[in-house]
């Protein structure tokens, strides 16, 4: 029988020592919402507009402002 393997995930902490949420998109941080914008080619109006409609999930926002 094959053995199992567990592989260990690293997850960053924040300064407080509390995980991040990297498949989050924060659309109080300002900082987070100029990053999607800039990445998507959009205004940050636009990525807070995405993150009400569909969600604060980033696959989704990023799909939503692909379109």
């Amino acid at each position: 029988m094959a053995a199992k393997t567990k592989t260990k995930t690293s997850t960053a902490k924040s300064a407080r020592g509390r995980k991040q949420d990297r498949a989050r998109v924060a659309g109080g941080q300002d900082y987070e919402v100029r990053y999607e914008a800039k990445k998507s080619g959009r205004s940050a109006q636009a990525v807070k507009k995405a993150i009400k409609k569909v969600g604060n999930g980033r696959k989704k926002v990023d799909r939503k402002l692909a379109r």
